[in-house]
């Protein structure tokens, strides 16, 4: 029998496919958004893709379980709207922050006790206010690019139907069809080469680590982190959740002066290698997560060439292909924030105040949704009580 079959194999590359091409648009714009450059981008995408192919293999060959890793991508969504503004170094610093939080959970148990604390109806709709852009910019992106962007939106609705996992990548290769066909794509941009990752001094910004760190944190875990271990479970494996906090955490600790700016547990693309189509025997489905590594790894080394490529590209295809990939999360938050009636007052206000972009004191608006839903939350609660 050979040791990896191609199931396993397909597996590890269909997941990489979807987590890159659902996501990598995302990133694009978080890092565009702390004023990088092309190359810098490019060094971040390496570093991303290395970090995320090691701590897949780590964990997956150490616990012999279909482990994958990611990066948060709504937490990159919250990036794009909250590093408008910052500097290269306070990116970085905001990112060892959040990293560090993350360890500090792990090592304490604080992620349990945060999401007990925080009603997941507020968590929910701060995500569902920072996401909600994403979506109006996708389809007012129709306007100034009719052709691309419909394209994009008839291939996504078409696959949805047919396949729902593939729906992002159709949208993906339609557009970039699309975009070559018409003369959008700059394909003089287009490069393939190795770019070494880069280190960048951090710099820590307070009112920065209030207003973006602490919900970037809140936002990885419960909205990448918490799925992704829910998953494992209903996939049939275990794991102790403070070591995975711990090793993801840390890694991504280790890698952040170097633009990772998050590396945690795999929610979509670890069902894509924990499940009966990766191999029929559970036992041997870590395999198709070792072949993920694998691909990551690659991913890293032509990470510049995935960034050309997003260069080459028109800004209407980056923000179609963005807002299309986060429809899901966005339609998913809002009914968890609306499921409840008694929360659902408090939920609301968190959601309007996230998603108005106001900014208090130096603080972002997600910051301050969060309070102002908490607030609401303890009031109305306090009032059914008396």
């Amino acid at each position: 029998m050979r040791l990896f079959p191609f199931s396993t194999l397909l597996a590890g590359f269909v997941a990489v496919l979807v987590g890159y091409a659902s996501s990598a648009a995302i990133i694009w714009q978080a890092a565009a958004a702390a004023g990088a450059d092309e190359q810098t981008i490019s060094a971040w995408m390496t570093a991303l893709g290395l970090a995320m192919g090691a701590s897949t293999l780590l964990l997956t060959l150490w616990r012999k379980v279909p482990l994958l890793t990611a990066w948060s991508t709504p937490g990159a969504a919250l990036l794009v709207t909250g590093l408008h503004g910052a500097t290269l170094n306070q990116a970085i610093g905001v990112f060892i922050f959040a990293n560090a939080l993350i360890v500090f959970s792990g090592l304490t148990g604080l992620f349990a006790r945060l999401m007990k604390i925080i009603p997941h109806s507020l968590a929910a709709a701060m995500l569902a206010g920072i996401l909600l852009r994403f979506g109006l910019q996708a389809f007012a992106s129709l306007q100034s690019d009719l052709l691309l962007c419909g394209s994009m939106l008839v291939a996504w609705l078409i696959v949805k139907a047919i396949a729902p996992r593939y729906a992002v990548v159709a949208a993906l290769v339609a557009g970039s069809l699309t975009a070559a066909l018409t003369g959008e794509l700059h394909s003089d941009t287009l490069h393939f080469a190795f770019v070494t990752p880069r280190f960048i001094a951090p710099e820590f910004n307070l009112p920065l680590l209030i207003s973006v760190g602490i919900p970037f944190f809140l936002v990885t875990m419960a909205s990448q982190n918490a799925p992704g271990i829910a998953t494992m479970k209903a996939s049939g494996y275990s794991a102790s959740v403070s070591m995975l906090m711990v090793v993801t955490g840390g890694i991504a600790l280790l890698f952040s002066p170097f633009g990772v700016f998050s590396i945690c547990i795999a929610a979509i693309t670890a069902a894509i290698c924990q499940s009966p189509e990766a191999h029929p025997d559970p036992s041997e489905r870590w395999k198709a997560a070792v072949s993920a590594g694998g691909f990551y790894v690659l991913a890293g080394i032509f990470g510049g060439s995935i960034t050309s490529l997003m260069a080459a590209l028109p800004a209407a295809w980056v923000q179609m292909l963005a807002g299309l990939a986060l429809l899901g999360t966005i339609s998913g938050s809002l009914v968890q924030a609306l499921a409840n009636d008694k929360e659902r007052d408090a939920a609301i206000v968190t959601f309007l105040v996230t998603a108005s972009g106001v900014m208090l004191m130096g603080v972002g608006s997600a910051f301050w949704g969060l309070v102002a839903g908490g607030v609401c939350f303890s009031v109305l609660s306090l009032a059914r009580r008396t």
